[in-house]
């Protein structure tokens, strides 16, 4: 746990003293928060408590998605090679990057729901807060097989490859529009998806609904994601560093 502790606070304090890094993270749900959501709220399809679970969702796909991009940097150069000389386990040393990435994530999730907030988001504290714990979660999963891909294939194939699988992941999450306006052949294909019963927790949430099914399999499924993802990444972690 101490060796947690400090590994997380190094990776928190180079990512903190990166302040470009911190906010180009957000800048495409805040793009969208600002230029799409008063379009939306004013289309009569949803309102602004439908919109930002999604956008949070949006979030943790883009944000922890790439994360995986600076062990990429850590692999060129050896830095991954001094570490596995190190007692430290490797289950230790995937942690110490995920649980920064989860920090991360969460700093600009308040971010993007206290500027929703001013554009007219209304919803439930407590519902609020439960929202960024699940999407915090939810990061977890994602940042550790982002770490896992980043480590499986070529260290130039990441970023195109990784964008790639993220915007179709976000489209079939609904996070930008309902998928109850979608044909049934797109719906079937959404719900094949974790990011869909996320995305429809996180409104259930934001609605105030704690004792509905969409939240139930929202918990569950994010946390099935968070337990497989971090097994997957340590494995790879292991494989890499034996």
């Amino acid at each position: 746990m101490t060796a947690l502790a400090a590994l997380t606070g190094h990776y928190l304090r180079a990512s903190f003293g990166n302040k470009f890094s911190l906010a180009f993270g957000a800048l495409q749900p805040f793009l969208y928060l600002v230029l799409f959501g008063p379009l939306f709220a004013r289309s009569g399809v949803g309102s602004w408590a439908v919109l930002v679970p999604g956008l949070l969702v949006q979030l943790g796909l883009t944000s922890a998605g790439m994360a995986g991009f600076s062990i990429v940097f850590d692999h060129r150069f050896g830095v991954l090679e001094r570490l596995r000389v190190t007692p430290v386990s490797r289950v230790t040393l995937l942690l110490g990057r995920v649980l920064r990435d989860s920090v991360v994530l969460l700093i600009q999730a308040v971010v993007i729901v206290v500027a929703a907030w001013a554009l007219g988001l209304r919803a439930p504290l407590a519902g609020v807060l439960a929202a960024l714990l699940l999407v915090t979660v939810l990061s977890v999963g994602m940042a550790s097989l982002s770490y896992a891909a980043a480590l499986t294939m070529r260290q130039e194939l990441f970023a195109p490859v990784m964008s790639t699988v993220v915007i179709p992941l976000m489209l079939l999450s609904g996070a930008l529009l309902p998928m109850s306006l979608a044909p049934a052949w797109l719906d079937v294909v959404s719900r094949l998806t974790p990011f869909r019963y996320a995305v429809e927790g996180l409104r259930a949430l934001f609605a105030g609904s704690y004792a509905s099914s969409a939240l139930l399999w929202g918990v569950v499924v994010c946390l099935g994601f968070a337990v497989v993802g971090v097994a997957l990444g340590t494995s790879r972690f292991q494989r890499e560093n034996a």
